[in-house]
């Protein structure tokens, strides 16, 4: 396999994380997450705490200026209120967050984990369908699966367009590359504790 090193950011990226996304694609699925109100509960608190693990990288004036729009893509007050809508309790972890409100963020690293959360919204089309077939909406439940207006395929564009034009040396694009395979294996870690 090539290492990607002609390819822009978003392409290295998608190369480098490949049997990572995979093997989270497969335990996701065959944990049958949207088979029921339960399951998907337990998948929802995935979501949750990952997106909690992210949530200060959208507040860091660098990330804003090379991402247009960042702020907007946040998911963790929609995960919340999904999990109300399904009178579940946020769920916690005597671990620490990935990311500490307030401390220091090396800006490439967390590239990689904001292109590991944006990444997600194009799956999220598909469990889309699947969470509406055990009763689920846009505004019941499932907002956090819900796309953006201009349509999940769109929206990946933009944020890809704007990944790949953020000047990094080969050392920062490796932290980045090394992001995404820790916020893959973060996100398995959580898969692994919560849906088996």
């Amino acid at each position: 396999m090539t290492d990607g090193i002609d390819l822009p950011l978003s392409k290295r990226l998608k190369t480098l994380t490949h049997a990572a996304h995979d093997k989270l694609d497969r335990s996701v699925m065959s944990a049958a997450s949207f088979a029921d109100l339960e399951g998907y509960a337990r998948f929802a608190e995935v979501q949750y705490l990952f997106h909690r693990d992210i949530e200060p990288l959208y507040e860091v004036p660098e990330l804003q200026s090379l991402l247009p729009g960042l702020a907007d893509r946040r998911k963790s007050e929609l995960i919340a209120l999904d999990l109300t809508d399904l009178e579940r309790p946020l769920p916690d972890l005597d671990e620490s967050p990935a990311f500490a409100p307030g401390s220091t963020i090396d800006v490439p690293t967390a590239l990689g984990w904001l292109y590991v959360a944006e990444g997600s919204n194009m799956g999220a089309a598909l469990l889309r369908k699947e969470a509406a077939k055990i009763g689920l909406s846009d505004d019941h439940a499932a907002r956090h699966l819900a796309p953006a207006p201009e349509g999940p395929a769109a929206h990946w564009r933009v944020f890809t367009a704007a990944l790949d034009a953020a000047e990094l040396t080969p050392d920062e694009e490796g932290r980045a590359v090394a992001g995404a395979n820790a916020a893959f294996a973060r996100v398995q870690h959580f898969v692994d504790a919560r849906l088996r």
